[in-house]
């Protein structure tokens, strides 16, 4: 088949891959782009697939960047745009399981699509159009179906974080894993083990953070792939569905705190899980944060003004998203009102500082400075005071003559 109009993306490329034409090889848009497009979908990134080698492309094109030249990838700049030109190439001896030992360049298209991972992503389009489809990947789009290319199980022993990938897509597309692909999957599972944590993290994130994400969720529970990963490995828990609620997630601390409140975890114990999976600290700090709230919100009737104020509008929307997935039930507009009609969100919102009380009332640095900040605070937060530089300046000396 062939495209009756080019997406912006790839016309903005298409030069490349004329001029790449234009010097005796081939060239193709190929992988995620192509898939997305056909769907319908934004496009992210747009990669280039070509018959010429790494040297050559370095040839036709006067500013390039080396970006992974030893596995075929040299970088294209584009009226200050970079596109990742690879070359056709071959993979052998994946001994971690995760990255091939030798590489070898090709001029087959046919053999560079073969080694990809699912055949939704072995699409390629030519310059004029034309879409090439060596393994049925476009019947695969249209029964939403996610199959490995060829042998499941060589490609899940190739990389087996593309086990990883197909929960994933399954979650981001809403597609059904072939019955072969899943078995190889069911089987290779304890293959996980083999790489590195931070790999995972970043497919389960865009996993739990798509629409679809309790499809991906609850593949990733019952092929066991949830028991090759750090933390979970050694929970003795059964893992929940998620089948109430259909609002998604709003961020990754989202996702954490879904899971601490289902399975009951400990603020220790959502610790350690954050650290086994090598989060990022500010979303340690947001899960936890998070998760002292909806505890305290479990626990109490309502919160008062100072505790909202301790908290941020994210907290907020990100238990709203969160608690209807566990059937629980708070009033998160709202909070959300009573919180945007606090007087301050943030102490550098005071019009009282410490300068303010040395310079104007003569005091000295120390203890006492701290202290009627703290007390100004929480009077203006609470409504007993307006939040004046004057009105508060007046309320610090009255303070003090007591």
């Amino acid at each position: 088949m062939y495209l009756k109009e080019f997406p912006v993306e790839f016309q903005r490329a298409l030069p490349i891959l004329q001029q790449i034409e234009a010097h005796g090889y081939e060239a193709y848009f190929v992988g995620g782009s192509v898939r997305d497009f056909l769907l319908g979908k934004p496009i992210a990134d747009v990669d280039i697939a070509t018959s010429a080698f790494p040297a050559e492309i370095k040839e036709i094109f006067h500013k390039t960047i080396d970006t992974g030249i030893k596995h075929g990838t040299v970088t294209v700049m584009m009226d200050s745009v970079g596109y990742e030109v690879t070359t056709f190439r071959t993979e052998t001896g994946y001994q971690d399981f995760r990255r091939p030992d030798h590489v070898t360049f090709v001029r087959s298209l046919k053999q560079d699509l073969q080694r990809r991972d699912f055949t939704i992503n072995a699409l390629a389009v030519r310059a004029d159009g034309l879409v090439i489809d060596e393994y049925h990947g476009l019947d695969d789009l249209a029964a939403q179906e996610i199959r490995a290319v060829g042998n499941a199980d060589e490609r899940f022993h190739e990389d087996a974080l593309r086990m990883m990938r197909a929960v994933r897509f399954a979650s981001q597309l809403g597609f059904q894993i072939t019955a072969d692909t899943y078995n190889s999957l069911l089987h290779n599972a304890p293959l996980l083990q083999k790489i590195a944590v931070e790999r995972i993290h970043t497919e389960f994130v865009k996993m739990m953070l798509s629409k679809n994400w309790r499809i991906g969720w609850q593949q990733f529970v019952k092929s066991g792939l949830i028991k090759q990963t750090p933390f979970f490995d050694q929970l003795d828990s059964v893992f929940p569905t998620f089948l109430s609620g259909q609002q998604p997630l709003l961020d990754e601390a989202a996702i954490w705190v879904l899971l601490a409140e289902s399975l009951q975890l400990s603020r220790e114990q959502l610790t350690q899980l954050l650290h086994a999976w090598k989060s990022a600290n500010e979303v340690i700090e947001d899960s936890l944060s998070t998760l002292a709230f909806s505890r305290q919100l479990k626990a109490e009737a309502w919160p008062t003004a100072i505790q909202l104020y301790r908290i941020d509008a994210n907290i907020i929307e990100r238990l709203a998203t969160v608690w209807p997935l566990l059937s629980w039930r708070a009033d998160f507009t709202k909070l959300a009102i009573m919180y945007q009609r606090l007087p301050i969100k943030a102490r550098h919102e005071l019009q009282l500082n410490g300068a303010d009380l040395i310079d104007k009332l003569n005091l000295r640095p120390g203890p006492i400075i701290g202290e009627l900040l703290d007390e100004a605070e929480a009077a203006v937060v609470t409504g007993q005071l307006k939040n004046q530089s004057d009105i508060l300046l007046q309320w610090a000396t009255n303070q003090l003559d007591k």
